[in-house]
């Protein structure tokens, strides 16, 4: 409902983020291993290394994904920008609890 989209969107986000993870942890990493470390299928992986790709968060090699340029900057701005999502939530928690029931 009101919700859904928020949910599905933190739920791709959450995906590509464990994904950037286990490249920058154990680089150089395929689909193959990236799907069995993650638990994702392989479609899913696929689709996040692209994604990632674009952000110059990864970059391919022959021996599979490694850490992009973008990545201390990206984590960087993460931070602040995950801040300032946190700080919403809890100002429409504070709405949501008054609202009489």
């Amino acid at each position: 409902m009101l919700l859904e989209p928020i949910g599905n969107e933190l739920d791709l986000t959450e995906r590509h983020l464990l994904v950037l993870k286990k490249v920058i942890e154990e680089a150089p990493i395929g689909i193959l291993k990236l799907s069995e470390v993650t638990g994702m299928q392989n479609h899913k992986v696929r689709y996040s290394l692209r994604v990632l790709e674009q952000a110059n968060l990864i970059k391919p090699s022959a021996q599979g994904a490694v850490p992009g340029d973008a990545v201390p900057k990206f984590l960087e701005e993460f931070e602040i920008e995950f801040k300032k999502i946190s700080e919403k939530i809890s100002r429409i928690q504070e709405i949501e609890d008054s609202i009489p029931k």
